[in-house]
């Protein structure tokens, strides 16, 4: 492999051997090369494949150079040597016209007259891609004072506000899949069926040695009624799940053993219990707790004033 066109030549084997195994092997989303490594492997067989082709081809054509004579060499050598000046000549000519430079031998033509110690200063022209890039830039300037400033199609504030509209719905789209990052602040009554299930679980892991299977209470109060010691609802119960009692008194703290997503399925599910019967109910403890978001009852309006006044005769 000591010519360009080698090169190339396995290139191309590797890249066609690279989409091919894209669209054979079967996967379920993404790059076969990720989801199945073996495809490296076969990716590799292909390219020793191509190389050793390669090796073979340049040894052929050295076994048969060696057998021509001498003038047969001689002339192969001129022709390849050809060959070479031509390979990629327009890539060479385009390179030169984009520096517009004077080749050495030409450089007496744009001698300044400047001479500091024996050093002279050349005249060249400024490269012509400098040139067209920097008139690229002025017609970027043009099109954009004229469209922002002009006819102001956008400002720096609509783009600011539309990209923290996107922002905020990341967050929470991101939130509804991360749901350990939950808290006190954040915590909402779970109601779905799978997430009072898995409260249910850890509930009977960890809470009915003090509360009993049924909620009715023995080490730990009654969860059934509606007394409560540190306060009800989903955000006082997920508290005390996690902090514990206060003054290190009563349930310890449990933030070090459940997760926040698991503390507020067992709070939902706690939550339930509330108006069943438990077998034997513990005597209530603590004090009637209520929502202070629950909807008022509107007192009932007086009605003797609407009883007319009976006239005896």
């Amino acid at each position: 492999m000591k010519t360009t066109a080698s090169y190339i030549r396995v290139l191309t084997f590797l890249i066609l051997a690279y989409i091919l195994i894209e669209l054979t092997v079967t996967t379920d989303s993404g790059s076969a090369f990720i989801e199945q490594p073996l495809s490296w492997l076969g990716l590799g067989i292909v390219a020793l494949f191509a190389i050793a082709i390669e090796i073979s081809l340049a040894a052929l054509q050295n076994i048969l150079f060696q057998s021509l004579k001498p003038d047969a060499q001689e002339r192969y050598l001129l022709a390849q040597k050809a060959k070479k000046e031509k390979q990629f000549k327009w890539i060479k000519y385009s390179y030169l016209r984009l520096l517009d430079s004077k080749p050495v031998d030409q450089e007496d033509e744009i001698i300044l007259d400047h001479n500091y110690d024996g050093i002279k200063e050349l005249d060249n022209n400024l490269p012509p891609w400098w040139v067209y890039g920097f008139y690229a830039t002025i017609l970027f300037g043009v099109i954009y004072m004229v469209r922002f400033h002009v006819f102001n199609d956008y400002t720096q504030s609509e783009e600011y506000e539309t990209e923290v509209a996107e922002a905020k719905i990341a967050i929470e789209n991101y939130k509804r899949t991360a749901k350990d990052l939950v808290d006190v602040n954040t915590v909402t009554l779970l109601t779905e069926a799978g997430d009072l299930a898995k409260g249910k679980a850890i509930f009977a892991t960890n809470c009915v040695a003090c509360h009993k299977a049924d909620g009715g209470g023995g080490i730990g109060p009654n969860l059934t009624d509606q007394y409560w010691i540190l306060g009800g609802g989903i955000k006082n119960i997920f508290r005390t799940i996690s902090e514990g009692g206060r003054d290190g008194k009563g349930m310890v703290a449990w933030k070090q053993t459940l997760k926040p997503a698991e503390m507020a399925q067992v709070a939902s599910y706690i939550m339930t219990l509330e108006g069943i019967t438990p077998a034997e109910p513990k005597e209530p403890q603590g004090e009637i707790w209520i929502d202070p978001d629950a909807p008022k009852e509107e007192a009932p309006t007086a009605v003797s004033d609407s009883i007319p006044e009976v006239v005896s005769e």
